[in-house]
């Protein structure tokens, strides 16, 4: 291991005892210090029940370095699980007076409670989302089998040769329909299976009237021009068969205006529909009389109409019993490893109404009841933290502390693209030192669980393609590798891999060439089944602690690190000045990336200043 002078504290198992505690427990937890720092006393400092108690550490060990003398002390001090979110940080005796440690880093200053590390009683997420690389794919431009040419063209579509030209912004966008279904998803499974991946997200799976079925018409079948409900039970049991696992869609928020409920809702203003959804009585200025016909619906789209979650009937449809809606796909014969969670961010919150997190966590216990090793993992395009660690979602998909700096620093030089996420002007460039803060920022305001947890990305469907975004080949590496071996699950959007393109969410949902296998780029290809397979290798890139080394406009440095390993990162957008890092011990294996660490006279090591580059090191 490396010693560093700051104390360094974090969620993982290096430095807590147990990461899923029981209310009532008490959790040994460790800070780690450089010994130069000449540290005096050490407390702990929680809140059970809102008041602060504080608590004396005590030296755990001291562990040499080179030469003589010790070169790290780790204090250790016990936290009382009182509360299901337990929240603490450290008060450090040193040269320079007390000093706090939280979660956002080391301040000289009094700081408030929200960026405190954090112990959850509440039931952990299942064991195997931690170490899974997930595989997102829309299944109308996937793969398409045989069958689906003998299902006949539905009224809204607009039927496209699988080499037609996606329209990327239009009337007619969301009704080009190239047909992929969930048999043509079987038929490509030795594809996704080299990449390494482990889970296959699907985006929605249910009747509707567009490409992307986010509009949905029912919550009780599959639709058929996917293959129906026999497509979907042959898919699971294919991804099983294979030690695989398949995630559905769930659309929380909305249906569409063809679905069944919304149907009879239109029709009996008396019925149990009728409140399923939030209709405005508007009196006629001739009459006097109340129709009942305008309601909300998402961002305003009529298509959409919102769901009511202040409704005791929807909860019932939605969320009770083992045939609800949430449930009931997680049951034999589909048998759905959980649920990503479409527009979680506005489920359940209009105007008065705030049931967002008791929907999560209505959703979560319907999932954990019909699958206790299901998932859920929220879409979530902005902070996302105020809904997280309230015992729903178990993570969320990382948009803002993930995608966005990665985007901000490793963009293509005159890119001219606005910001997707609807920030006024262009998608900015910004510095090493502000992804870092960035990322930082949001890590530090939810659990390490949860953090560990959300989904990292480069792209989705909702977005533009990472190669438009950043279009150099070494940056683009450069990204990967950071979405490789960052704290979060990886989550790759088909397609990302060979290199497709788009300008926005909709031009980016092109279908897969599979029929051009000579258009695919194959060295990034090669690039994505290597660095996964680095992934798989190497517990600390999925369970390690994270201590962020160097940052500057060029270069980001970290340290992923176990009890039994510790891999240096190293990442450049550009050449620049050599990092040098004197407490690096020297002995150093390279493995990704190739090249080696020089030593310098002083003892002191020299990071390579070439760019873009992307080095992986087992170091100590």
């Amino acid at each position: 291991m490396i010693p560093l002078p700051l104390p360094h504290h974090d969620g993982s198992a290096l430095y807590v005892s147990d990461l899923e505690p029981s209310l009532g427990q008490t959790v040994s937890v460790w800070l780690r210090v450089g010994a130069e720092a000449g540290i005096e006393r050490v407390f702990v400092r929680s809140t059970p029940d809102g008041e602060p108690r504080f608590s004396p550490a005590v030296v755990d060990r001291r562990v040499s370095g080179r030469g003589a003398g010790p070169s790290e002390v780790w204090w250790r001090a016990e936290v009382e699980v009182r509360n299901p979110d337990t929240r603490y940080r450290f008060l450090v005796h040193g040269p320079d007076g007390q000093r706090w440690l939280n979660a956002l880093g080391l301040f000289g200053h009094d700081v408030p409670d929200v960026h405190d590390f954090r112990l959850l009683a509440w039931d952990p997420p299942p064991a195997w989302a931690r170490d899974a690389v997930v595989y997102e794919i829309f299944p109308d431009r996937f793969a398409r089998s045989a069958g689906a040419s003998d299902r006949p063209v539905p009224d809204w579509a607009i039927p496209c040769d699988w080499d037609t030209p996606v329209i990327g912004r239009g009337p007619e966008t969301p009704y080009q329909f190239y047909g992929g279904d969930l048999d043509g998803i079987v038929e490509q499974l030795d594809h996704i299976s080299s990449l390494g991946v482990d889970t296959v997200y699907l985006t929605p799976i249910f009747p509707a009237r567009s490409n992307h079925r986010y509009d949905a018409a029912s919550f009780s079948q599959v639709d058929p021009l996917l293959g129906g409900d026999e497509a979907l039970a042959r898919l699971s049991a294919a991804l099983h068969a294979r030690g695989m696992r398949l995630l559905g869609d769930l659309t929380t928020n909305h249906c569409g205006e063809s679905h069944s409920w919304f149907q009879a809702a239109l029709a009996d203003l008396t019925g149990p529909e009728r409140e399923l959804f939030f209709f405005a009585k508007l009196a006629s200025e001739a009459t006097g009389s109340v129709d009942g016909a305008d309601y909300e619906a998402w961002c305003g789209v009529k298509s959409l109409p919102k769901l009511n979650w202040g409704s005791g009937e929807l909860r019932r449809r939605f969320v009770e019993g083992p045939d609800s809606v949430t449930a009931r796909w997680l049951r034999p014969p589909f048998d759905l490893d959980g649920w990503r969670v479409d527009v979680a961010n506005m489920t359940g919150r209009l105007g008065a109404d705030a049931y967002t997190v008791e929907a999560a966590q209505l959703v979560r216990g319907a999932v954990v009841r019909a699958r206790p090793d299901g998932l859920v993992v929220a879409e979530h395009n902005y902070d996302a933290t105020a809904d997280l660690d309230r015992n729903g979602w178990h993570g969320t998909m990382n948009y803002a502390g993930f995608l966005r700096p990665v985007w901000n620093w490793l963009r293509a030089d005159g890119l001219g693209m606005s910001d997707f996420l609807g920030v006024p002007g262009d998608l900015p460039r910004r510095s090493g030192v502000d992804v870092v803060a960035t990322m930082r920022s949001f890590a530090a305001l939810m659990s390490w669980r949860s953090w560990v947890h959300s989904w990292t990305f480069l792209g989705t469907h909702d977005s533009p393609r990472v190669q438009t975004i950043i279009g150099d080949a070494g940056r683009a590496a450069v990204a990967l590798g950071l979405q490789m071996t960052l704290p979060g699950v990886p989550m790759v959007f088909a397609g990302d891999e060979i290199g497709l393109e788009g300008r926005n969410g909709e031009d980016g949902r092109r279908p897969m060439p599979w029929h051009r296998a000579g258009s695919w780029d194959r060295s990034r290809l090669g690039r994505y089944r290597d660095l996964i397979a680095l992934r798989r290798r190497h517990e600390a890139l999925s369970r390690g602690g994270l201590r962020w080394v160097h940052a500057d406009a060029e270069s980001i440095t970290y340290l992923r690190e176990t009890e039994d390993e510790t891999l240096l990162v190293h990442a450049r957008r550009a050449a620049g000045a050599p990092v040098v890092l004197r407490e690096l011990v020297p002995a150093a294996e390279n493995v990704y990336g190739g090249a080696s660490i020089d030593v310098l006279p002083d003892g002191s090591v020299r990071l390579p200043a070439e760019g873009p580059v992307f080095q992986v090191w087992r170091v100590g």
